[in-house]
This record gives C-alpha cells, sequence and structure tokens, in this order.
C-alpha cells in the first residue's frame, strides 16, 4: 500500500520524537515495507518542519551522504543521499561535543566543505557551475548520527533521517577552491593521536565537484536552490569511525596550491 501524506507527516513525527528522545525505531522498510525514495524526502521534510518550526532551528546548509565506496560498503547503501544542516547542528574547530543528550550512534567521517557566494538551481548544474558558485573549501568533520536502531538503514531509511546527519564541525581555515586539484586532495585522519585512515577527493564520485553537482540537480527537481551563503557537506572520503565520550578526532587537509591546514573536535 502506497504511504500517505498523513504517514509522511506521521513517520517525520516518529523519527524527531526518535533523535530527541536518543531512542532509535525499527528500520522504515521493516514496518514501512512500500516505502518509495520519494516518500522518504517527503518524511525527511516532515522532521526536518519540527526542528525549524518547533526547535526554532535555521537552516544553513545542504549534506551529501554515501558518496564514497568505503561508505557504500560499510553501510551497504550504494547511492548518495541528502539531507539538510542547520544552526543547531554547527560546532567551531576544537569544539567540544557531548553524546549524551546530543546523539544516538555517532560516528565521525572526514570531508571537503564548500561554503556558497552563489546560488545553484535547476537540474542543469555542471561542475564548472559549482566551481563557479563556491567561495572556499574547508576541511570538515561531519559526524553521522542515526534514528534507526544499529544501523541497519536502507536507502529509504536515511533519506528519511536527513541523511543520518548528527552535527558538523568546521576547520578555521577557508580554501579557494580554483588554486587546487580537488580530486588530488588529501585528507589524513587520527584518532586520539593515532593515525586512522587517508582519502583523496577523488573518493567522492571521482570528483567533490560531481558530488555537490549532483547535490544541486537533485533537489533541484524539488525546486530547493543550494543558496549563497551555505555550507554544503560533500561527503566522506574515509570510512566512518564510530567515536565515544573521550575521543579526540582531527583531520589534516593538504594538496598543491594551499598550506596544510585541518579541524579538531573532542567528544564528552
Amino acid at each position: 500500500m502506497s504511504l500517505t501524506s498523513a504517514d509522511h507527516e506521521t513517520l517525520g513525527r516518529v523519527l524527531y520524537d526518535a533523535m530527541r528522545a536518543e531512542a532509535p525505531i525499527k528500520p522504515l522498510l521493516e514496518t514501512h515495507p512500500s516505502i518509495t525514495i520519494e516518500d522518504a524526502y517527503q518524511i525527511s521534510r516532515a522532521m526536518l518542519a519540527h526542528r525549524t518550526g518547533q526547535d526554532g532551528e535555521i537552516v544553513v546548509g545542504k549534506k551529501i551522504g554515501v558518496t564514497s565506496a568505503a561508505v557504500q560498503e560499510m553501510l551497504g547503501v550504494f547511492q548518495p543521499d541528502f539531507g539538510f544542516l542547520t544552526d543547531a547542528m554547527a560546532y567551531a574547530n576544537n569544539a567540544e561535543i557531548p553524546i549524551a543528550g546530543n546523539m544516538i550512534s555517532p560516528r565521525a567521517e572526514g570531508e571537503i566543505a564548500f561554503r556558497l557566494k552563489s546560488t545553484l538551481t535547476g537540474t542543469e548544474n555542471t561542475e564548472a557551475d559549482v566551481l563557479a558558485a563556491t567561495e572556499s573549501i574547508i576541511p570538515c568533520f561531519e559526524i553521522v548520527d542515526s534514528r534507526i536502531e544499529n544501523w541497519q538503514i536502507a536507502i529509504q531509511d536515511t533519506i528519511a533521517d536527513n541523511a543520518s546527519c548528527g552535527v558538523y564541525v568546521l576547520g578555521d581555515a577557508e580554501i579557494d577552491p580554483h588554486v587546487t586539484d580537488l580530486p588530488k586532495i588529501k585528507i589524513d585522519v587520527s584518532k586520539n593521536g593515532q593515525p586512522l585512515s587517508t582519502g583523496l577527493g577523488s573518493a567522492v564520485q571521482g570528483n567533490p565537484l560531481t558530488a555537490v553537482a549532483w547535490l544541486a540537480n537533485t533537489l533541484g527537481a524539488y525546486g530547493i536552490d543550494l543558496e549563497a551563503g551555505e555550507v554544503i557537506l560533500s561527503g566522506s572520503v574515509v570510512p566512518l569511525e564510530p567515536v565515544q565520550a573521550g575521543d579526540v578526532m582531527s583531520l589534516v587537509m593538504s594538496g598543491e596550491g594551499f598550506e596544510s591546514c585541518g579541524v579538531s573536535c573532542r567528544f564528552v
């Protein structure tokens, strides 16, 4: 049986309540086997509406998830997803991030974030359009979280759950994207002072610009723009890493044409 608008609203509320109560739910495909990707998008919008309407959060960007082979293999989800960033999700470099009262089962991802200077609209955006619209790239940790039990997610689950977004942390350095080759940017991640993983920008659909163009065109089909001033997270270039209170995550972003820069955070 097809899901109705009332179902979308109900499930959006269920996911919102799960997030606030830190009480994960069964996979949506288990409880609603007919759920489609279009249903999942509508559920995601309903969940977001509670955050903006009830909690007063403001959308400040968008995110792409499940873009790299490493993450797809870990999660068993083999196509990208997308979600929305709010001001309540944003943390500054070197922040202390609480887990209790904030997240259920967090995992850290090392990413390249984009800050836009002009709006991307419609469904025919190219990599060149994204580059022209980008003010800067920034080293970033996204801390993903799932309101689905034990991360047992299909693509419908993660889209409905705002692309499993938790919080994100931006570094202090902002790099002109024209001075470097984005697919060759290297990210080295450490956990508690020990090297953990390394990835290149090319891990994200071959080029982070390709991933952001995909996001612009996918959301453009729903009449949603990537707006000037927003932060866009282009997807993890390394495997997800579970974190708990006491862990310190750090990354260094390096490449031709700019000085190496990084971002760190500590979980409490």
